[in-house]
């Protein structure tokens, strides 16, 4: 079933002498559950595209279609709604309040929203992510896997329709970033989270179900991914 759809995606930055195209005629049909690597060189348009696809950044042209909603023909109200209940971000930086606590700062954009939250199902995901012993501790107290961890808990605790994940292991060493990777294909196989992540790793995009390779703003490779068990 599918969940997002990209058509005619273009990106332009600057005008005549410094134009750049960032993104170029993309087409991208994503289905309910895939576990997406979108790969490619620094400046190859692949977090233009990832930004585009969670309604941070507006395309030139073309539009994005989440749960059958054109993003950018909402209102600012309707598209601010839609990222904050729909769309989940991770970031490479962890970018949790330093003041809040390990539980504070997985229910905060939930408290945001409307207040209301499943503690079975944060329970749950504190046990997944091997939290539980650090739900009182602030930020500056973990070390960077677990702040990562928790980044990851308040995402998923919203239940988004899709989780963007842009270089999320960028500053974790070699075993965090696969603990990170194993954390991420677990949530995609137990809460069936569709997932998009961005990564130059091409080894840690292996952990995902489908790879799409961007080369000059544009798709070159589309292709599934052969699973060996010890992934």
């Amino acid at each position: 079933m599918e969940i997002l759809r990209a058509e005619n995606l273009c990106k332009i930055y600057g005008k005549s002498g410094t134009k750049v195209v960032a993104l170029n005629n993309v087409n991208l049909m994503v289905e309910k559950g895939e576990f997406i690597a979108i790969v490619g060189a620094s400046g190859s348009g692949k977090s233009t595209l990832l930004h585009i696809l969670g309604g941070v950044d507006e395309p030139t042209s073309g539009k994005v279609v989440l749960n059958g909603k054109d993003i950018y023909s909402l209102n600012d109200e309707e598209q601010s709604k839609l990222r904050r209940r729909e769309i989940g971000l991770i970031y490479q930086f962890y970018n949790l309040i330093p003041t809040l606590n390990v539980r504070e700062n997985i229910l905060l954009p939930i408290k945001l929203d409307n207040g209301k939250y499943d503690i079975n199902y944060f329970n749950e995901l504190v046990d997944m992510l091997d939290l539980n012993n650090r739900i009182t501790h602030l930020p500056s107290e973990l070390s960077g896997g677990q702040q990562q961890r928790v980044a990851i808990a308040r995402t998923l605790m919203s239940k988004p329709s899709v989780l963007l994940a842009d270089e999320p292991t960028g500053n974790l060493d070699s075993q965090n970033s696969k603990e990170i990777m194993k954390l991420l294909t677990r949530a995609n196989k137990i809460y069936h989270q569709t997932i998009i992540m961005v990564t130059h790793d091409k080894v840690l995009a292996t952990y995902a179900d489908r790879i799409i390779t961007i080369e000059d703003g544009k798709i070159v490779d589309d292709k599934k991914v052969m699973h060996h068990e010890n992934n």
